[in-house]
């Protein structure tokens, strides 16, 4: 396993190493998910136009490298020993509206701004790593929508229909996948461009944080900020060689819900004749789709990429064990993420039986807490929210339980955005119910905005640093 120390560079991996063999993947057992029970796909309404995307789809180059892929799971496995830690944040549904270079690089300096803080509060490396580049599918609680007396197609996210409710829109047109794959193509280019030509530059990421801790209400994070700047300043004053810090890695996820997509998108590696689901580094399985017999683990089962499954307050310990020997039989370090959400008021209840049997089984998993999803409420005046101090108090839980049992809490997964709106209620400089009528712009979940997102950081930091 290549060593990670703080000032990691970005590896060198060479892509006719790596590449994937074009046209459709033909392997053993890729295509038995199809004979199985599935559940949140849609019902395409040209059976032509899904036979020409799926097509097209099949042929293109990927979107990453199986080589790139083997790395992230090297670094995977890292924090699951706890020897690094894993932030993975952005949008709850991309739009291709919002795929613009403005609104790709305030995520993606959010995120940078957040890993800065939590690799000082760590004392290690952070890998960094975005819900981008194909999070565009989301699931459902009911396939229809009702306003006024009509009804339509729920809204399954920009891969699927438009978010417009006229009958147009709502059709699930499979040509949007096409469009997925090309607006992917491009944010991963502005992602690789951002954090290799100097913007992910560890002293500028430092500079964008102090204005953080120079509002006022942020005045108790001061200390921290204090801390870093001594830190950096000592570094450049003994020639630490900042010409390596003025990269990072910075991986691509998103949950792997449209299995028309992902299957279309695997491909063979070259090198060891395996196959690679090339539309992300990493994807993960939703609390819906989880069911062990059922078309999405089975799928995800057969691809070597590292794979993330979302657990909820009703998953036991045997839960666990199942979904352990299904997704990763040979116990393979950075194959296997279990991202926990529970909920603020479940936390300290439900996961410590599961984690146990899990330990006790001698299986090494990644621990991540998605302390979004288990925290969603209704405000007043109508809006999906969370409350920031929930949101908050269940990564509080989540590390209380693994000290308390000498595990690994081994990462933070949040729906963020690098925007000014208003979503999520509280904060520091808080955000109540009222700003939502003005600045509430999400057309799923609701994000912690930029200083949301940087005040979770801080706070973070300070439980790793007694970690």
């Amino acid at each position: 396993m290549t060593e990670l120390t703080a000032n990691t560079a970005p590896p060198v991996v060479d892509p006719l190493a790596s590449t994937a063999q074009s046209g459709a993947a033909n392997y053993p057992g890729l295509d038995a998910w199809r004979d199985l029970p599935i559940s949140q796909q849609p019902t395409w309404s040209d059976s032509e136009v899904f036979k020409a995307s799926v097509k097209e789809l099949s042929v293109v180059p990927p979107l990453v490298f199986a080589g790139e892929v083997d790395v992230l799971r090297e670094r995977l496995a890292a924090a699951a020993q706890g020897k690094a830690f894993l932030l993975q944040g952005g949008d709850c549904a991309e739009t291709f509206e919002a795929a613009t270079a403005d609104k790709i690089s305030a995520r993606v300096k959010t995120i940078l701004q957040m890993a800065v803080v939590l690799t000082y509060g760590a004392a290690m490396p952070v890998i960094k790593m975005g819900r981008m580049a194909g999070q565009f599918a989301k699931p459902r609680s009911s396939n229809d929508e009702t306003r006024d007396g009509v009804t339509l197609p729920a809204y399954r996210g920009d891969i699927v229909n438009g978010y417009d409710f006229t009958p147009e829109s709502r059709a699930h047109d499979a040509g949007r996948m096409l469009q997925a794959y090309h607006t992917s193509a491009s944010t991963l280019n502005l992602i690789r461009a951002f954090t290799q030509g100097g913007f992910a530059d560890l002293r500028l990421v430092h500079q964008w944080n102090k204005g953080f801790t120079e509002n006022p209400a942020h005045a108790r994070y001061e200390s921290l900020a204090r801390d870093i700047d001594r830190a950096i300043m000592f570094m450049d004053s003994c020639g630490a060689d900042f010409e390596a810090l003025k990269r990072v890695e910075f991986f691509a996820s998103h949950e792997a819900l449209l299995l028309d997509y992902e299957r279309a998108l695997t491909r063979i590696d070259s090198r060891t004749g395996l196959p690679y689901d090339t539309s992300a580094h990493f994807l993960w399985i939703g609390e819906r789709t989880r069911e062990l017999d059922h078309a999405h683990v089975d799928f995800l089962s057969r691809v070597r990429n590292p794979i993330g499954v979302k657990l909820g307050p009703t998953t036991s310990g045997d839960d666990a064990l199942r979904l352990i020997d299904k997704l990763d039989p040979n116990r393979e370090p950075g194959r296997l993420t279990f991202i926990t959400r529970m909920g603020a008021t479940n936390i300290r209840e439900k996961l410590p039986a599961v984690v146990e049997r899990v330990t006790a089984s001698g299986a090494k998993v990644l621990w991540v807490t998605d302390p979004m999803h288990g925290n969603t409420v209704t405000s007043p005046n109508g809006y999906k929210t969370r409350n920031f101090d929930d949101v908050i108090d269940e990564v509080r839980g989540f590390f209380e339980v693994h000290h308390s049992l000498g595990t690994v809490p081994g990462g933070l997964h949040v729906e963020m955005t690098g925007d000014d709106v208003a979503e999520c209620l509280g904060g520091a400089d808080p955000i109540d119910q009222d700003a939502f009528l003005d600045r509430y712009e999400s057309v799923c979940d609701p994000r912690l905005n930029h200083m949301q997102s940087l005040e979770m950081a801080f706070l973070v930091a300070g439980a790793l640093s007694k970690r």
